[in-house]
């Protein structure tokens, strides 16, 4: 008896996963347009509502469409993040940045593995580009940030710029996708250190950070091609 047969409504189940994965995708995608909509129009309680669903959608639709668990896992850390960074308190502030930064350890691992899986490893001139912008930055914002945040900011942006650099493991989405989460998270470092912003800060960090974690969740399954397999 085959596995296939063993198990004969397994490709039945899978179908029903797919099927169900549109639904929850097409959820990300209106819950996302509302969330930034609502930064626009400067509605707080439509962002207060919409950040916190944006991640457990993004990984519900990842596993539906048998994506790794490390992928899952990492999209979970992030929507912890999400939710204490809503408070407005250094110490919400600090846990959220630590729930993003176990999430970023998930992706490192993920990518570690896609490197042993035949894939070529993340190229040096990428990694040595990514580091020149790093300590520029780094330089530049040092004297403006807070001093008792200065040493957790960069510890954690140098695991976030690690994770950026990585990604490339997983072609072109997962690179993009790697590379806006660093934009994201410098325009939060630049509103913590009180630089000059854009109109609607808010609305360029959140824009960044979904297209970011979308492209991620997409570069991952893409070249994965889980597609109704269990998880790595």
């Amino acid at each position: 008896m085959t596995a296939t047969a063993a198990r004969p409504g397994s490709t039945g189940t899978g179908r029903r996963a797919e099927r169900l994965a549109r639904p929850v995708l097409l959820a990300f995608l209106l819950v996302a347009a509302a969330d930034l909509a609502g930064l626009l129009a400067g509605a707080e309680t439509v962002h207060l509502v919409a950040k916190p669903l944006l991640m457990p959608l993004l990984a519900g639709y990842a596993a539906l469409r048998g994506a790794p668990r490390l992928l899952v896992a990492a999209l979970l850390f992030g929507w912890g993040g999400d939710v204490f960074l809503l408070a407005d308190n250094d110490l919400a502030f600090l846990v959220g940045m630590g729930s993003f930064a176990v999430g970023h350890v998930c992706y490192l691992t993920l990518f570690g593995r896609g490197e042993g899986r035949g894939r070529a490893p993340a190229p040096l001139v990428t990694g040595a580009g990514y580091a020149v912008v790093l300590v520029v930055f780094l330089v530049l914002i040092w004297p403006d940030l807070p001093a008792d945040l200065r040493i957790p900011l960069t510890g954690y942006s140098l695991l976030l710029t690690a994770m950026a650099w990585r990604a490339g493991v997983f072609g072109p989405y997962a690179a993009a996708g790697g590379a806006l989460f660093l934009l994201s998270d410098a325009l939060i470092a630049t509103g913590i250190a009180e630089w000059p912003q854009a109109p609607a800060p808010d609305f360029w960090v959140m824009l960044t950070y979904i297209a970011a974690q979308a492209l991620l969740t997409l570069g991952v399954l893409t070249k994965h091609k889980t597609k109704h397999k269990p998880g790595a």
